[in-house]
């Protein structure tokens, strides 16, 4: 695994640059919220703003200037780099675009290091939720506070959001209609990965989504490494490890929480 510890350069450790990348990207998010931004369609009703790409450049700049010989995988501008390079940087840039495209400020910032220091930072909380790969911090301002999953809260994050590869063996909306959920869990849906920060925080109980494998997306890597570093229980919804042929996330404060959704997505 790669740590923070195990490489420091002139941008600090990994975990400065991936803290300073994501505080750049988030400036450019708060400073552009509000106006009238052209759309860059993607198909299939997904698109990117003149925000998503000029905060993925904000956060490049960061990683170039620090980390000149790493590749980065960008959501907006792809790869730079060699496919290969043992250093790779996955960046979301504005994970929540449609939120943001309609005024809604539940977004987020993300930027990982795979398998090493790792970054998300809520561009209108003034906060950066972020890890070294071992351990999780929440940094307000200049300090540091560590991050202690519960399940008190008894809020769990459902991503509702197409496609939906499960079906109709797993979907979303079906584990809301459990019997089993209403009677120990209250919903909600953010629709970013935000919420998976959140998970690592105690500010939810979990956090579910469906899809193939996450743990190389630009879009959970971040928060896959925040959950992982504070202690959370991760896995895919059929409850195995996060990776390779696995299939989308389940992310819980503890084992009696996952345990218990587990049980609901299989039943």
């Amino acid at each position: 695994m790669i740590t923070s510890e195990t490489y420091s350069g002139s941008g600090g450790t990994d975990s400065d640059v991936a803290i300073t990348a994501a505080r750049a990207g988030a400036d450019v998010v708060r400073g552009m919220y509000g106006r009238r931004l052209d759309r860059i369609d993607k198909g299939a009703g997904d698109f990117a703003t003149e925000a998503d790409v000029a905060a993925e450049k904000a956060i490049l700049d960061v990683i170039r200037a620090a980390r000149p010989d790493d590749t980065v995988l960008g959501e907006e501008g792809g790869r730079r780099g060699d496919a290969d390079a043992a250093r790779q940087w996955l960046v979301d840039p504005l994970c929540g675009t449609l939120n943001y495209a309609v005024g809604n400020m539940l977004v987020a910032v993300n930027v990982a290091l795979r398998g090493g220091a790792a970054a998300t930072a809520d561009p209108f909380g003034d906060e950066v939720f972020h890890t070294d790969g071992t351990a999780a911090w929440v940094r307000e301002g200049a300090g540091d506070t560590p991050l202690l999953p519960s399940a008190d809260t008894r809020l769990v994050d459902v991503n509702l959001d197409p496609p939906f590869p499960s079906a109709p063996g797993f979907r979303g909306v079906d584990l809301l209609a459990h019997p089993e959920f209403g009677a120990r869990f209250r919903p909600r849906v953010v629709s970013t990965t935000l919420a998976l920060a959140w998970v690592a925080a105690g500010r939810r109980a979990a956090y579910v989504t469906d899809g193939g494998d996450l743990s190389g997306s630009v879009h959970f890597a971040a928060g896959i490494a925040l959950c992982r570093a504070a202690g959370c229980v991760v896995t895919g919804v059929d409850g195995a490890p996060v990776g390779r042929g696995g299939r989308g996330l389940v992310a819980a404060a503890d084992a009696r929480t996952h345990e218990l959704l587990m049980s609901m997505i299989r039943g």
